[in-house]
């Protein structure tokens, strides 16, 4: 059984955007073997998992940051019509203290979620020993089971569908073939 990343892999042609095999020419050694060090890396598990969580927690600061900063728009809800009754200055502090809260939170929530899909769909890949839309839908199923695991089994299979949908989705457009 193989994992990605644990077994020296050949050099593709078409490898690292077309640099390995013979794009490699004009490089030095040392160079050669930076690359090959990265391309090893970005078929392990591990690192791919802690650059999708890396991301995802990037992704999630801003998307958290995003949504508090919505949140006060209006002095028709009751949270609305509290700050807007306050000082100036305790309206800023509130509203800031607000957006680095909620984007923590979003950051965290998306590095979890973004990890342990990745994760997930690598060692199904390993696994199984084909790259297609099988491994994304079954890494959906498990992550969306685990996420929902704690509300209950009809959560959990309601977040296996949702999630496996979802990933069966952005996997089949991401593989079609680009217009160039």
């Amino acid at each position: 059984m193989n994992f990605p990343g644990t077994t020296p892999t050949q050099a593709t042609p078409m490898g690292l955007g077309g640099l390995a095999g013979g794009g490699m020419q004009g490089m030095t050694e040392q160079e050669q073997a930076m690359v090959k060090m990265m391309q090893s890396g970005m078929e392990s598990c591990p690192i791919k998992t802690v650059i999708s969580g890396g991301m995802g927690f990037g992704l999630g600061g801003v998307f958290g940051l995003f949504m508090a900063s919505m949140s006060y728009d209006s002095t028709f809800t009751p949270q609305g019509k509290a700050i807007a009754d306050l000082p100036w200055r305790e309206q800023v502090r509130r509203g800031f203290k607000d957006m680095g809260s909620r984007s923590w939170s979003s950051a965290k929530n998306f590095g979890i979620v973004g990890a342990l899909y990745s994760g997930t769909e690598c060692c199904i890949e390993g696994l199984r020993a084909k790259n297609d839309l099988t491994n994304s839908v079954a890494a959906g199923c498990i992550t969306g089971g685990i996420l929902g695991a704690k509300a209950g089994p009809q959560a959990a299979a309601a977040g296996c569908v949702g999630f496996a949908a979802f990933s069966a989705a952005i996997d089949a457009y991401m593989r079609m073939p680009s217009e160039e």
